[in-house]
């Protein structure tokens, strides 16, 4: 039986990646580095310090990763607080709700940085709903390692096997798939160019994992 479910934030709980984005090729276009669509793409689900490793060994740059991420996070800051294109993922706060109304303990596992992770709960008010947030960006391993969703698991109090992760990127579903977890990828429109192959159960919608649906696809 579902007892607990690990929700990946980023284009699962909220459209942060057309900010992102923007903050990103802002940060580009800063330390002068042309990045295509290919590359960007294989960032997703990725820690923003291990990005910026792979900026700096990628184009052999002077510059200290940490740097990078300060510049990228300034950009981020001020466009969360400016920018009108942030929302919740249609039917992922009625999921939310619906999952902790039955009891199911919820957990996000988010490469997000803390400080990101909690302007998002505190801006949507999900804090009601979550017994714990883990930040890849706090752990020594971001995925696709497994390490984040196994801290997330034991969090809960449940055997793997009661758990479930919801990711839509290539990076997190080879995570949990390498935690040993079950994993519902969830392919909207705002998650170009992802695997889905080691998904559980791939969806398109948050109605199709209703808890009342629990016995359709967790299995």
């Amino acid at each position: 039986m579902l007892k607990a479910v690990l929700f990946d934030m980023d284009g699962v709980i909220v459209d942060t990646e057309p900010l992102h984005r923007k903050a990103y090729y802002q940060m580009f276009k800063d330390v002068n580095v042309e990045v295509d669509d290919t590359l960007y793409e294989s960032f997703t689900g990725q820690s923003t310090i291990n990005i910026c490793n792979r900026l700096v060994d990628h184009f052999n740059l002077d510059k200290q990763p940490e740097h990078l991420v300060n510049i990228k996070r300034k950009h981020f800051k001020y466009l969360f607080e400016n920018d009108s294109d942030l929302t919740l993922i249609e039917g992922v706060l009625e999921c939310i709700k619906d999952y902790h109304a039955n009891g199911v303990k919820l957990v996000v596992a988010s490469s997000a940085s803390m400080p990101n992770i909690e302007r998002i709960f505190n801006r949507f008010n999900l804090n009601p709903f979550f017994i714990g947030k883990f930040s890849g960006a706090d752990l020594e391993k971001s995925k696709p390692h497994p390490e984040i969703f196994i801290k997330a698991a034991a969090h809960t109090g449940f055997d793997k096997s009661e758990c479930m992760v919801i990711e839509d990127s290539t990076n997190g579903i080879k995570a949990a798939y390498a935690a040993g977890i079950f994993c519902a990828g969830f392919k909207s429109k705002h998650s170009s160019g992802q695997d889905y192959t080691l998904a559980n159960v791939v969806v398109s919608s948050f109605d199709a994992l209703a808890f009342s649906k629990q016995h359709s696809f967790f299995f």
